[in-house]
């Protein structure tokens, strides 16, 4: 009875002891393959005593090298190295430190100017690299002494820095966001469209954050002072650079609507216009003519660059000119010139990207060769649709389904990280969620938007370890003030994560209640309001004036023009009052009719012609 029992439930025990294992410690990728033997074994011993809720027998394990080879030939997987080592390497070449210095000099002049400084850099970082570690560590290492020195609270500072770090997560190129396409069966360029506005959305909501906490607590975040600010005055000349800029891009933009490249006129009159103002920046520089101030010149010929291999890697793949692994590629490219061009690409540098890009490729694969191990098992026990039966029955229909499945996220993201979640958690998902007739790509953003809380969370954020790992741990003597400053405490990272979780929760809902944010990766649905469909004369004949079939093929009598009579005494045409006038156009009302012939015409297609 107790063996009927256990058989017929292998499925809630197989998962709760994949949880236990990693709970206990156990490597993921181990803790998944033994999971998925260990009750290979027990389910083909107990199949007998499972009434048929038990599909394993010995030769199902020939299909595992099969399975293994499906994970290794998976070219969609190619794109994590390439934007790993594009990442790392942009990290290298001081890119990072650049965008700081001058991003906050630019903001410097207005309270919580750092803050800004580091949520846009994070951004920008988000965009280049797609790597969290890297941002992270970059803008602790460059930005909190800076931030500490001029006095701004610390776990204001520790919040700020670990959050935006986290963009990485949902904005693309985001690894999380390649993985999570993969484990949907959906095209990662349609995720990237997808994440696009909600990462921006998020970015735009620690902005508000650092404005109403500048508000309320003015002097937890003061304005950088005047002898700080080495790059002098000049934002007034920065604004003009840039509505010249805007001035280009309208011009070309009308230009463009005019010619062949009407459908991609935005983008390209955008290049045109971001060049423009870079080769202006550029000439203003090495002529010293300085009609733009050195404020405006030092954050345009740093800005670009960055914005240049962001359009390289992202807008290729929306333009469609290249596949995600495709745009990766040339992502890594353009971070080894832009490397080169800083004078920072070095053999020993490349060495040490090369090296960090395989281990993480190699972290990956092994758990996607478990979780393979396990699912196998799992779907033999027929534990997807136990999981099926048990989300699709929940109240509330699909909005009960989101909710539940972000709060369960959420917990498990205490204990587990975003790649152990997406291969393990997410492939439970898919069937509930098509069963709901829910949208993959918006269900994959709502998760990648879920999963970046998983970063945040004390006490085993990530985010929050790589800050700690960089953070000051003892007091200090600051190299410009020569004073003596008080570390970090880890208390203060934690608390000053705290208001980010609940910024990226609230955008969860957000997300959710308003699904447009996602869906326009769909473009615009076609309008056939104003479509008109012209049915020819002589309708109401068969074939040769005899053949003609009730509801009939509408087809004029052989050898006849259109709008020839029927011979009498057929068995089809048309019963009187069912066809159109001869020549006249059958017009769908407003609002998007089908554009199939009424069924009285039958297969007898009439041409259909647009107004």
């Amino acid at each position: 009875m107790l063996m009927e029992l256990i058989a017929q439930n292998m499925a809630p025990i197989m998962f709760v002891s994949l949880i236990v294992f990693l709970l206990l410690g156990y490597p993921v990728a181990f803790s998944l393959a033994a999971n998925g033997l260990v009750f290979f074994i027990i389910g083909v011993e107990l199949a007998p005593l499972s009434g048929g809720s038990i599909n394993l027998d010995w030769p199902l394990l020939n299909a595992m090298p099969e399975r293994f080879w499906g994970v290794l030939s998976n070219e969609t997987l190619l794109a994590i190295p390439f934007f790993t080592f594009m990442g790392i390497l942009l990290e290298k070449s001081g890119m990072a430190e650049d965008l700081l210095d001058t991003i906050g000099q630019l903001f410097g002049p207005i309270r919580g100017g750092l803050a800004y400084a580091v949520i846009l850099v994070g951004a920008l970082l988000a965009a280049t690299t797609g790597v969290v570690a890297a941002s992270v560590i970059a803008m602790g290492l460059i930005s909190l002494p800076i931030m500490l020195r001029y006095g701004y609270d610390r776990r204001i500072a520790s919040g700020v820095i670990a959050a935006s770090g986290t963009l990485a997560q949902i904005i693309p190129p985001s690894l999380v966001l390649i993985v999570l396409a993969d484990q949907l069966g959906r095209s990662v360029g349609d995720m990237y469209k997808g994440a696009l506005i909600p990462g921006l959305v998020l970015t735009g909501l620690y902005m508000l954050y650092v404005l109403v906490m500048s508000i309320l607590r003015p002097n937890s975040m003061p304005a950088l002072p005047k002898e700080a600010r080495t790059l002098g005055q000049g934002v007034l000349s920065f604004f003009v650079a840039m509505g010249i800029g805007i001035a280009i891009f309208v011009a070309a933009q009308h230009w463009l609507a005019g010619t062949g490249a009407a459908k991609n006129a935005g983008i390209l009159a955008a290049s045109i216009a971001v060049i423009f103002v870079y080769v202006m920046a550029l000439i203003d520089k090495a002529t010293g003519l300085d009609r733009m101030s050195h404020l405006a010149q030092q954050v345009i010929i740093v800005l670009i660059p960055p914005l240049a291999l962001i359009f390289l890697v992202l807008g290729t793949i929306f333009l469609g000119i290249a596949t995600p692994t495709e745009g990766g590629a040339m992502g890594a490219v353009g971070a080894l010139i832009l490397s080169a061009v800083k004078k920072r690409l070095s053999l020993e540098v490349v060495r040490e990207a090369l090296a960090a890009t395989t281990r993480l490729s190699a972290f990956v694969m092994f758990i996607l060769l478990g979780a393979r191990v396990f699912s196998l098992t799992f779907y033999g026990v027929n534990g997807h649709i136990w999981v099926e039966h048990l989300l699709v029955s929940l109240p509330g229909g699909e909005t009960g389904f989101l909710i539940f499945v972000s709060l369960l996220v959420f917990f498990l993201a205490f204990f587990l990280d975003f790649f152990e979640l997406a291969f393990i958690i997410v492939p439970l998902l898919v069937a509930p969620a098509e069963a709901l007739g829910i949208d993959l790509i918006w269900f994959g953003v709502i998760l990648g938007v879920n999963m970046q809380t998983s970063f945040m969370h004390p006490p085993f954020g990530f985010a929050l370890f790589f800050l700690r790992s960089v953070a000051p741990k003892v007091p200090f003597l600051d190299k410009v003030t020569g004073k003596l400053t008080e570390p970090v405490k880890t208390s203060q990272i934690y608390w000053g994560a705290v208001p980010f979780v609940c910024i990226q929760i609230v955008m969860i809902a957000v997300v959710i209640a308003f699904p447009q944010l996602v869906m326009h990766y769909k473009g615009k649905p076609v309008d056939v309001s104003h479509v008109t469909v012209t049915v020819p004369g002589g309708i109401g004949g068969g074939l040769g004036g005899g053949l003609g079939m009730p509801g009939g093929l509408g087809l004029p009598p052989i050898g006849a023009q259109p709008g020839a009579v029927p011979a009498p005494g057929g068995l089809g045409g048309l019963p009187p009052g069912l066809g159109a006038p001869a020549g006249q156009p059958v017009t769908p009302p407003a609002g998007g009719a089908s554009l199939g012939i009424p069924a009285p015409l039958g297969l007898g297609g009439a041409p259909i012609t647009g107004n």
